[in-house]
């Protein structure tokens, strides 16, 4: 089994400054829970929303957190920070390890326009490996409304999405079924983590490779750990949503649409065998 552990923090936030609450439910949160191999954060959890605010910019922060992984022992996504490039601005998760290193960076694709002035797009797909455990893809917020993102995340190997969220308005519960969707369709884990308080309206969820709901937040503050087995993503790709459609493979064997992403492993991609009927589907059948 490949099996990995998060920590999951929807948090009471202020309007911003909020790292030492961050901190401190985090060190709890591992002091409770000795094997969690990942942490995630909401979006612009510490300083929230406003590019032009530098006090609260990556490079402030990124330092505090590579202690913190250590401390810990896990994997870090901290939310997102705004962070200055080249003269553009860039809303950017980074990704730790535990050692505290800086392994990637994840660049929101698409920023919540016309509403998140001042920010880049970015072209770049998120994608690194955890050791013995699997690939991870990472989203950030409203890319979550482009399937096209999803699948590239999809078609590169990802077993599971992260993606940090700071979400207080009323589309929250259509981002939700989002991503449900997303979960079937791409046949992979999804956990979608955002604020609540002065920041978010709250309604973290968490979806396997079927498109069941593992976890449901409510509006209130939710500190909560899943448990995912990526032998399950793998399963339901090879045998097929609850033994039946399999939507990867569909892609991946389709004349026209296959050519769409160049960025594709295609090694894994043909991992996953044929298209074949199993008997998963002849077990469904018979019930």
């Amino acid at each position: 089994m490949r099996n990995l552990k998060i920590a999951c923090l929807q948090l009471e936030l202020k309007k911003s400054n909020n790292f030492d609450l961050v901190e401190s439910k985090m060190l709890d949160t591992s002091k409770e829970n000795n094997d969690i191999g990942l942490f995630v954060l909401s979006e612009l959890c510490i300083g929230g929303a406003g590019a032009e605010n530098k006090t609260f910019y990556l490079e402030n922060y990124l330092h505090k957190f590579s202690a913190l992984a250590r401390t810990v022992n896990a994997w870090i996504i901290p939310g997102t920070f705004y962070e200055e490039v080249d003269g553009e601005i860039f809303n950017t998760a980074p990704i730790i390890n535990p050692s505290g290193e800086l392994v990637h960076k994840c660049r929101k694709m698409f920023p919540w326009l016309p509403y998140e002035k001042n920010v880049s797009l970015s072209n770049d797909a998120c994608l690194f490996d955890i050791p013995n455990v699997g690939k991870l893809g990472v989203h950030i917020c409203y890319d979550l409304w482009f399937p096209e993102t999803s699948r590239m995340l999809a078609l590169s190997g990802a077993e599971i999405i992260i993606n940090p969220t700071l979400t207080p308005t009323k589309d929250r519960e259509i981002e939700t079924v989002m991503v449900r969707a997303t979960a079937a369709q791409q046949q992979l884990f999804y956990v979608d983590i955002n604020s609540c308080g002065e920041q978010g309206c709250g309604h973290s969820v968490v979806c396997d490779p079927n498109g069941e709901v593992i976890h449901k937040s409510t509006e209130s503050e939710d500190v909560f750990t899943v448990d995912l087995d990526l032998d399950l993503t793998k399963a339901a790709r090879e045998n097929g949503i609850f033994g039946l459609g399999q939507p990867i493979k569909s892609f991946r064997d389709h004349e026209g649409f296959k050519n769409m992403y160049k960025a594709k492993d295609e090694d894994y991609l043909k991992s996953l065998g044929s298209m074949t009927e199993n008997q998963l589907k002849e077990k469904n059948d018979e019930q």
